[in-house]
């Protein structure tokens, strides 16, 4: 259930609904927006009994959701969520471009991608600390000493860092390091992770999983807010079909579906969204035109030795070829990069 609050409603008359709320056995909670405040309600199993909520001072309308995701619904919060990143804005009007490494290997590489992304004009720095892989004898990541490093390239270029938290064992260590925490597509039904990440304070940001749903993935991203962090980025990074000529199938469909289903903002990987080097700036420049919040691009400066993901990972030029060319983009989307 949806409750909107009159224009002219005070703080004290919201406080009264979220308490009327609270005493019905339910959860409130309270979405200011730019015009009006809107309370989602959440908590309940059947349809909530509406009359001792509509008599109550300030309040314009009641919406019963029909979606089994609330919080994350547009229909509970109309306007699309900014999130702020310690001065960097993801949503609205904004073009965010998050680039680095798929796994940090050295100091040395990942203040030398940072130096070349940054200039480029990203703003956040990707880089995976710990690294869930398919075979346990692959490269899984420096762990701690790689999260070390991630901070070296914030305070050195300015970048805020976004890597991944792969359990519930490593989600303290990562939220202490790291700007925003990355749920990758593995672990988006992790649901004892996502809970743990919704009572966090950064933002999360959640990737698609493999084989989920777009109902799936709103739900999972339901379970973080549920738990009081509002600040979730969705991510589209593919998912498998029967295509052979990419690693996965970038669902571009997806990115509309999410801005009409939902308020929160979306990025768009390109780079696991199909595997290959070749398409990942065709598919960037596609996902802003479909309505895309950002990118999340791996680039490498010798994509041939990566410890992983190599064959998806572009160049430094590369990037810097990208984000001419997304500048042109944005603009004439009306949008600012």
């Amino acid at each position: 259930m949806l409750i909107v609050m009159e224009t002219k409603a005070t703080t004290e008359m919201v406080e009264k609904v979220c308490s009327e709320i609270e005493r019905m056995g339910l959860t409130a909670h309270a979405m200011p927006g730019a015009q009006r405040t809107a309370i989602g309600v959440t908590g309940n199993k059947a349809q909530v009994d509406s009359d001792r909520i509509s008599a109550l001072p300030g309040v314009r309308d009641i919406i019963h959701v029909t979606q089994p995701y609330k919080l994350v619904n547009r229909e509970f919060y109309p306007e699309d969520t900014v999130i702020d990143v310690d001065g960097v804005r993801v949503g609205g009007e904004n073009f965010v471009v998050m680039a680095g490494p798929c796994s940090v290997e050295s100091e040395e590489q990942c203040l030398r991608i940072g130096e070349r992304v940054a200039k480029a004009g990203a703003q956040i720095f990707r880089g995976g600390a710990y690294k869930p892989r398919t075979s346990p004898y692959s490269f899984q990541g420096l762990g701690e000493e790689g999260l070390k490093i991630l901070s070296k390239v914030r305070e050195k270029f300015g970048l805020k860092i976004v890597t991944e938290a792969i359990d519930t064992e490593v989600l303290d260590m990562v939220a202490d390091y790291a700007d925003i925490i990355q749920i990758g597509a593995r672990n988006m039904q992790n649901y004892s992770l996502l809970k743990k990440a919704g009572r966090k304070k950064n933002p999360v940001f959640l990737k698609r999983g493999m084989s989920a749903t777009l109902d799936e993935f709103l739900m999972a991203a339901e379970y973080i807010m549920a738990e009081g962090n509002h600040k979730v980025i969705l991510c589209e990074r593919g998912v498998r079909t029967f295509a052979d000529h990419t690693r996965n199938t970038l669902d571009l469909s997806a990115i509309p579906f999410v801005k009409k289903a939902s308020h929160l903002p979306i990025i768009s990987d390109p780079s696991h969204g199909t595997g290959r080097r070749d398409k990942v700036i065709p598919l960037s420049k596609a996902s802003i035109a479909a309505g895309a919040d950002g990118l999340m691009i791996e680039v490498h400066h010798d994509p041939a030795n990566a410890l992983s993901d190599g064959p998806q990972s572009i160049t430094p030029d590369d990037f810097d070829k990208l984000m001419n060319d997304m500048r042109t983009l944005a603009s004439v989307l009306g949008r600012s990069l």
